[in-house]
């Protein structure tokens, strides 16, 4: 098994470090880089690869919006002039859209004028309050658009549709030889306000029982987490999946009492509640966006008098605060204790266990560095500023993976292997393969 472990651990390496090589700073740093080329998509062809109302494209649909609703005020009109407006109604209601529509759709209308001087972008349907598109389309809540050039040149389509793309709308559809359907994540989605992170201000414990701030965390250190059965265990902190000294950002502080703690984390960062104090059963125990904790649930935080187990505590505040930096840890287990509260490593997908197993090659990396005795000769490898490269190309494949599983019933993963092991290993083959895809086309 020691040895298999092994073999396994030097293949899947082997192709980390080739893709950490082709992804970081080269032969070529600081050259200019040649603009990139826009390939025309093809009609009926849709940008992701999956289907509109999933999480790896727009997301589900979240209910009409009718003029007497109170998400009307969620919509915003657009004025630009740059952009063409059917409105074959003459209400206006084309030019009313959301206001991340909004703002892919001017950077759009830009990259149209760049493209073809003269040019204007024209959009033919917006939202709809008169029910004319298919049910649960994402045009009665006004993240949806239909366009075209304003020279209705159809020639010019499958390239408005790869500048759609480029303009950041959350799904592109080269739907008609008439039009191109482009659509975005709802404002309110955990996924579109922020990642997952941490201020660097809060606390983490070691091994030894001292503690440090996060943002001080370096690769070889251990930091208190919890395993699986949720007994608190010593981790190894393996890397920072973002950090950012800088950035101003919102965070959700929740308040405990008995004991009292405070934990503070972005909205889309996952931490383990509990609907009250009396169950032992850990299937009661569930990773949520922080956004959904509610007063009254109970987040599991270290005891004051029994520091080496997890008691429950109840949430007794939530409110909304602004720091500055953020920092978003990753740990052996995938759990980690902030502020003596027990908080998942991972965000923006609301699936803690397959999360943790998509980053099982980053844990046998780390399995090998310590195998050759080169956990700190190596730690070069973990960039000091920004996104880690290998979060950044798998969270798309992450919410594909968990839309899929939903799609098809696929068990849960909790506190065990998948049923599916063939599955399993494809999906993490699949997250390096498209690395490398990536890394190769970039």
């Amino acid at each position: 098994m020691v040895l298999m472990r092994v073999m396994l651990s030097v293949s899947l390496c082997l192709l980390l470090t080739s893709v950490g090589s082709g992804c970081g700073p080269g032969k070529g740093y600081g050259k200019r880089r040649h603009p990139k080329k826009l390939t025309p998509l093809a009609l009926k062809q849709f940008i992701p690869n999956v289907a509109e109302k999933t999480l790896g494209a727009s997301g589900k649909y979240e209910g009409k919006i009718t003029r007497n609703s109170d998400r009307f005020r969620d919509l915003t009109p657009s004025y630009n002039p740059d952009i063409i407006f059917k409105d074959e109604e003459n209400t206006n209601a084309d030019r009313l859209m959301t206001q991340r529509c909004k703002d892919k759709l001017n950077s759009l209308a830009i990259s149209v004028m760049n493209q073809w001087p003269g040019v204007k972008l024209r959009v033919t349907e917006g939202w709809d309050e008169d029910g004319h598109h298919s049910e649960e389309s994402l045009h009665y809540e006004g993240r949806a658009v239909d366009i075209t050039t304003s020279d209705r040149d159809k020639s010019k389509y499958g390239m408005l549709s790869r500048l759609a793309v480029e303009a950041g709308f959350d799904w592109v559809y080269y739907e008609s030889k008439a039009h191109i359907h482009c659509s975005v994540k709802a404002e309110n989605s955990v996924a579109v306000k922020s990642g997952g992170c941490f201020p660097g201000s809060s606390i983490v414990i070691l091994s030894d029982g001292r503690t440090k701030p996060l943002k001080e965390l370096q690769v070889g250190d251990k930091v208190l987490a919890a395993d699986q059965q949720g007994n608190l265990v010593p981790s190894d902190f393996l890397m920072f999946m973002d950090q950012d000294q800088q950035i101003m950002r919102e965070f959700h502080v929740l308040e405990t009492e008995e004991p009292r703690c405070r934990l503070t984390l972005t909205a889309a960062h996952l931490v383990f509640v509990m609907s009250n104090n009396n169950s032992t059963n850990s299937s009661d125990i569930r990773a949520v966006f922080s956004s959904n904790v509610k007063i009254g649930q109970w987040l599991l935080v270290v005891g004051n008098d029994r520091p080496d187990h997890l008691i429950p505590a109840r949430v007794t505040r939530i409110r909304v605060e602004k720091y500055r930096g953020s920092y978003a840890p990753v740990t052996s287990h995938g759990t980690i204790i902030v502020d003596w509260v027990l908080a998942s490593c991972y965000a923006v997908v609301e699936d803690h266990d397959l999360a943790h197993w998509v980053f099982v090659p980053v844990r046998l990396w780390r399995s090998f560095l310590s195998l050759v005795g080169m956990v700190k000769e190596l730690s070069s490898v973990y960039q000091t500023e920004g996104v880690h490269w290998y979060p950044e190309q798998s969270v798309c494949l992450i919410q594909q993976a968990a839309e899929t599983m939903r799609q098809v019933s696929v068990a849960r993963l909790v506190c065990s292997p998948p049923r599916n092991l063939g599955g399993f290993v494809c999906l993490c083959l699949g997250n390096v393969i498209f690395i490398l895809q990536h890394c190769l086309l970039n």
